[in-house]
């Protein structure tokens, strides 16, 4: 596998391109399971980025996704839309089209965006909608914009996908607890790793999980997180240690409600770009019965992407 620059568009500087080379990960994921945060970019020259982005990535297309999920040994993607792309949906979707029922999608709707466009999202295998409140990342959007695309996707049965940081987190609080549908955390609310997993901080992020229960949190992205990093310890593959008590308190708290994934090709990344194949060894250190494995990587995300589906047919979207 090997990144695929686009002509039309110039990389924003100093960030890196995804991983060519990921180790294959000696952990074995379950038969059916997830990655359940990944993304599409471009390529560049069939789906044009956003011109309202901040940022410019390098092209990673669904055939190179498809061919890292075979790699490290998963069945099915969750793909969200990446900010880059905006409202644009185009190139999530035809992700999902060629996926053959193995990819499902979170898109990033308009208010106002009419109902023959959901159906058409939703017969694509659009499941849910992003919110990003990461200002870095996206201008805010006004919250009643929010709770217009909330009521118009709400008779699909859709969820909200919510990205913030954790100093945010007591500000959009009520308006999250506000929000009448399934919500799903991205990377555990980007706690500080560097404070203490069982200070206040993140007890306030735990106890915004339980004022509901179907708020879904995603253990995902210990990359972002880390301050100890990638180093293996005494060659045991345990890279993003400081992030491990983290994610493992939220497993074996909530174990009906967390998910996991790569979120390759990982964007605006300048530190250092993981191995794929690291970031599923991370996976029975922060869920390390056979039981939670199994809950996080297959009957979690089923239960919420694949509820009705006949999965004996991976051919049937």
């Amino acid at each position: 596998m090997t990144t695929n620059p686009t002509a039309a568009f110039e990389k924003t500087p100093g960030w890196l391109d995804w991983y060519a080379g990921p180790s294959r990960p000696r952990f074995r994921p379950p038969e059916g399971a997830v990655d359940a945060h990944c993304h599409v970019f471009g390529p560049g020259e069939e789906f044009p980025y956003a011109p309202e982005r901040k940022y410019t990535p390098c092209d990673a297309s669904k055939d190179q996704l498809f061919a890292l999920r075979d790699h490290l040994g998963f069945t099915r993607n969750v793909v969200v839309q990446a900010t880059c792309h905006g409202a644009d949906n185009s190139a999530m979707v035809d992700a999902l089209r060629a996926s053959g029922g193995r990819a499902r999608g979170v898109a990033t709707v308009r208010p106002g965006v009419s109902a023959a466009e959901l159906r058409d999202l939703h017969e694509a295998g659009v499941r849910g909608v992003r919110f990003n409140f990461v200002k870095r990342l996206v201008d805010a959007a006004p919250r009643q914009d929010l709770r217009d695309v909330v009521e118009r996707i709400r008779p699909l049965g859709w969820h909200v996908v919510v990205y913030f940081e954790a100093g945010d987190l007591a500000e959009l609080r009520e308006f999250l607890l506000s929000i009448p549908v399934p919500l799903v955390i991205d990377h555990m609310g980007r706690p500080d790793v560097g404070k203490d997993p069982d200070g206040p901080e993140f007890e306030a992020f735990l106890d915004f999980m339980r004022a509901r229960d179907d708020i879904w949190c995603k253990v995902s992205c210990p990359e972002r997180l880390s301050v100890s990093g990638p180093a293996a310890l005494d060659g045991e593959r345990r890279a993003y240690r400081d992030v491990v008590p983290f994610a493992r308190r939220v497993v074996e708290e909530f174990p009906d409600r967390v998910l996991w994934g790569t979120d390759w090709p990982h964007p605006n990344l300048t530190d250092h770009m993981p191995d794929d194949g690291l970031l599923v060894d991370f996976v029975p250190h922060i869920a390390p019965t056979p039981a939670l494995q199994q809950a996080l990587l297959v009957d979690n995300p089923v239960r919420l992407y694949w509820p009705d589906a006949d999965l004996t047919a991976p051919d049937r979207p």
